[in-house]
């Protein structure tokens, strides 16, 4: 097991994913399934693996809110001071009270694959810079949690290889993880907020 810096650095890691690879990794909350957002067949293959309904869009986890652009999203600015409250801006922070997805819209019809027809898409600047720095290394990921659709998340490796078997190109080993999903909120234009999952 590999201290959290080291997964996050792990040259297999960035190698799988540069490859539009899939893996099984630690997030800032769960053991997740990821592959590049930005490529199709990625996040086409991990919504096979994971039996998910393909109307349901996955989290997107970015490095920095400027990969926000890669999605065809800018931000007003109302609605870029609400994000402050939820997000670390600071590369040299770790801190933020509690991992925080935050729903946008997305009317980008190239990134259909992506919002399933729903144009929203569920953004996460997670917490810990050396993820961040994977993110800004590798380009922004799907992170769905760990398990096939309606199974409890893998908790560890063992429980993510029982479900995927060698259906992954890589798995990386975090340890135990009994963290909770993360909060979903909805950004609206005028920056308010809707709380969707606490």
């Amino acid at each position: 097991m590999q201290s959290p810096e080291d997964i996050w650095n792990d040259k297999n890691l960035i190698n799988a994913l540069q490859r539009n690879g899939v893996a099984v990794m630690p997030t800032d909350t769960l053991y997740g399934l990821v592959g590049k957002a930005l490529n199709s067949s990625a996040v086409e293959r991990i919504y096979n693996l994971k039996k998910r309904a393909s109307q349901k869009p996955c989290i997107i986890l970015i490095g920095d809110i400027n990969q926000l652009e890669k999605f065809s999203i800018i931000l007003p600015e109302e609605q870029k001071s609400a994000l402050q409250k939820y997000w670390s801006f600071d590369s040299a922070q770790d801190l933020r009270p509690r991992a925080t997805s935050i729903i946008l819209d997305c009317q980008d019809k190239s990134l259909l694959y992506l919002h399933r027809g729903i144009k929203t898409l569920a953004f996460r600047v997670p917490s810990p810079g050396a993820l961040r720095n994977l993110l800004l290394k590798v380009g922004p990921l799907i992170a769905p949690s760990a398990n096939p659709e309606g199974l409890l998340p893998a908790k560890n490796i063992s429980e993510a290889k029982k479900y995927f078997g060698s259906s992954v190109d890589l798995y990386v080993d975090g340890g135990e993880i009994n963290d909770k999903a993360s909060k979903i909120i909805k950004l609206h234009k005028d920056g308010s907020v809707s709380i969707l999952r606490e």
